[in-house]
């Protein structure tokens, strides 16, 4: 295994030789979410000259592109000799620290314009930008392409940013944003449209380097990425599960006068836990169109049971990340108490030193609290087996 660290501008030009004498970096590629990563290195003057505002760092791991990206911090540089004061042991020419993303932290920071063909301060801005009954992949698409890439107005175009090609996948679906960060939009069109998967790809063609911005559905690899103790690429597993909190929603119209109030109740988790009311505003007068249900239904969504299920993998050299699976594809992981559990990789943190090599550490499941019922049920099922494991 080889990994080669190239450092390029914003048109994607490597500048310099191939980046030698580091010390460590780290990577951690986050789904649906910029990449992030911390190189350590001797600060040469040729070093030094690389490392300026606007440039990118790429990571080859075997031949491939691991994640690309612009340079954070391009340097957070020290010297020192130690001593008594506790200075740090850092002889000439002292240490660079660089904290780089992937090409999705800048499209993640623009906005979304009500009209993206016209300026921010336009007086002909409308309300909202307003998309119904479209397609979640190609929503997605027209989002990144109108606010980032080549359809958006020049002075936000990402440079070498394009679409890949259709995949063709997703469900029908709709958003309504204004000035709202687009990264954040891109992830609730995904998940509402289809359960999507979306990232940036810096590739090679017949017009030079490019920033492929593509959108994918999920591989289902469960038969063939498995994870357990027994194999020996499982090294840890963590389960919380919580009370819900609320059950029950009391939604008001936005009315002045006698607004109508719609109460919305998960009977299913007041039997199991017990009632916690909450008071919401609706965003409609009436309920004529289910909006008020529907702002109920989310607020119970939202307070469901959380569950946090987190596993630990590593790579073997039957399985590895980045090769036989990647971040957002269903994997198993057999459990000790016999229950196997479908879930998504979430993330993988890339760790390498020149002197120990590397490892990928990646993560299945939820490292944030969920309400998936089918997860939900899962953990419930999994707390039993450990409690009659213990009485045993």
């Amino acid at each position: 295994m080889s990994i080669t660290l190239l450092v390029t501008d914003k048109d994607l030009n490597v500048v310099g030789d191939p980046i030698a004498d580091w010390d460590s970096l780290k990577v951690t590629r986050t789904d649906n979410a910029p990449a992030s990563g911390q190189l350590s290195l001797a600060a040469r003057p040729e070093v030094m000259a690389q490392l300026q505002p606007g440039h990118r760092l790429v990571v080859i791991r075997d031949g491939q592109v691991w994640t690309a990206g612009p340079m954070e911090i391009p340097q957070e540089w020290q010297e020192g000799l130690g001593g008594a004061d506790g200075g740090q042991d850092e002889p000439p020419p002292g240490g660079v620290e660089v904290n780089f993303s992937s090409d999705l932290a800048v499209i993640a920071g623009h906005l979304t314009y009500p009209n993206p063909a016209l300026p921010a301060s336009s007086a002909s801005q409308p309300a909202n930008y307003v998309r119904t009954g479209v397609g979640g992949e190609a929503l997605l698409r027209d989002l990144v392409n109108l606010n980032a890439g080549p359809g958006a107005l020049a002075a936000r175009r990402v440079p070498r940013l394009v679409l890949g090609a259709p995949a063709g996948v997703g469900t029908a679906t709709a958003v309504t944003t204004r000035f709202e960060p687009l990264g954040d939009v891109l992830r609730k069109v995904a998940l509402a449209g289809g359960n999507l998967a979306f990232d940036t790809r810096q590739t090679s063609g017949p017009d030079g380097d490019q920033i492929l911005f593509e959108v994918r559905a999920r591989r289902d690899l469960t038969d063939t990425a498995r994870f357990s103790f027994d194999l020996n690429n499982l090294r840890y597993v963590r389960y919380k599960l919580s009370a819900p909190t609320v059950t029950s929603a009391i939604v008001a119209g936005s009315g002045e006068t006698s607004p109508p109030v719609v109460e919305v109740t998960d009977t299913g988790a007041e039997t199991t836990w017990w009632r916690v009311e909450k008071y919401v505003s609706g965003p409609a007068e009436t309920d004529a169109d289910g909006e008020l249900t529907a702002a109920g239904q989310q607020e119970l969504a939202g307070g469901a049971s959380p569950v946090e299920l987190t596993t630990l993998t590593v790579d073997t050299d039957d399985l590895r990340a980045g090769y036989d699976f990647g971040i957002g594809d269903l994997v198993t992981v057999a459990l000790p108490t016999g229950l196997e559990v479908a879930d998504y990789v979430r993330t993988d943190t890339l760790t390498a030193t020149p002197d120990d090599g590397e490892s990928v550490v990646s993560v299945v499941g939820t490292p944030d609290a969920t309400t998936d019922r089918r997860l939900v049920l899962l953990i419930r099922e999994l707390s039993a087996r450990l409690g009659r494991l213990e009485t045993r």
